[in-house]
């Protein structure tokens, strides 16, 4: 570290401390946890991306949305874990500063780029239900081509502007990040001098980025249930049945995803609330790598053609 005032020293490198109240004795087997996890998740969703990649018949706009949460899932994957499973298994906690800044960019573009494809998965079912005839006129797999290169491009904006907003900070004192990652809220509060305007610039970047396409998603799923043309499938105890499930599920991830990111960021910002280090960690743990878990099995293995491929690969000869 280079002296730039007398009782502060400038940061070259950061430090991931990880859970702080884990024990050394434990490094080891978190960190085997952490590389089965990871390898889980990449292999999981890198299924669907080869199957989309040799079978033509599922390339179809529903499947066009789930390759991409899947490789969103395992960029983000590969971002945040490496480095993580490096500091329990070789207790390799030191990260570059523009390394983690890198870092700390890709986690919030892949969860930006989560939103907008979440968003998107939530129109393309919008008008699979509310408009069955209509659909495969209003959704081709070229326009959900386009919509998906687009979320891919403006994801980018979300995390830059934060990004312009840390290079003309300066960081000094201590290089310890209690997260699993470098991320905005970890690096702010590591800045020098004033640090109330990155704070709530950093806070109303991630609401918007977070509660706009909620808002879509909740409103599309309010329109399923009271649209007109519903009435027809609700005639069919099957449709309704497949109607609802879908809903649900999408429902139940998109819980897992929106609540707790919006709880933990809105804390600091709360009057007498906190969370401890550890309770931190472990949330923003939970809703970062429970979804790219079980997405490969909540949005694709479930599917009537995914099943059949699969059963035809795996059928006894």
């Amino acid at each position: 570290m280079a002296q730039v005032e007398e009782n502060y020293t400038e940061v070259s490198t950061f430090i991931i401390v990880g859970f702080p109240g884990l024990q050394l004795e434990y490094f080891h087997m978190v960190a085997w946890f952490l590389f089965i996890l990871y390898v889980t998740i990449v292999m999981g969703n890198l299924v669907l991306v080869v199957m989309f990649a040799l079978e033509h018949s599922l390339q179809k706009p529903m499947y066009i949305i789930m390759v991409s949460l899947a490789l969103s899932d395992i960029g983000f994957t590969t971002v945040a874990l490496p480095k993580l499973i490096a500091r329990y298994w070789w207790n390799d906690a030191s990260i570059g500063f523009y390394t983690c800044h890198f870092q700390r960019h890709m986690i919030h573009y892949f969860g930006s780029l989560n939103s907008l494809i979440m968003l998107t998965m939530s129109v393309d079912r919008y008008l699979a239900v509310s408009f069955p005839l209509r659909y495969p006129m209003l959704m081709t797999a070229p326009t959900m081509t386009i919509l998906t290169v687009f979320s891919w491009l403006v994801a980018h904006i979300f995390p830059g502007v934060t990004s312009i907003n840390f290079i003309q900070i300066s960081f000094c004192g201590s290089n310890q990040i209690i997260q699993a990652f470098c991320d905005t809220l970890s690096l702010a509060a590591l800045a020098c001098g004033e640090k109330s305007y990155l704070s709530m610039a950093s806070y109303a970047t991630a609401m918007f980025i977070l509660l706009v396409p909620l808002i879509f998603v909740i409103s599309s799923y309010f329109c399923i249930i009271i649209s007109n043309d519903l009435t027809v499938i609700c005639c069919s105890p099957q449709g309704r049945r497949k109607t609802l499930s879908t809903c649900a599920t999408q429902g139940c991830i998109i819980s897992i995803y929106y609540i707790p990111r919006f709880f933990v960021y809105s804390v600091p910002h709360i009057p007498n609330m906190k969370m401890t280090p550890d309770s931190q960690i472990a949330t923003t743990f939970f809703y970062s790598f429970f979804p790219p878990l079980i997405n490969p099995f909540v949005y694709c293995l479930r599917t009537k053609e995914i099943k059949a491929i699969l059963s035809r690969e795996f059928k006894p000869q």
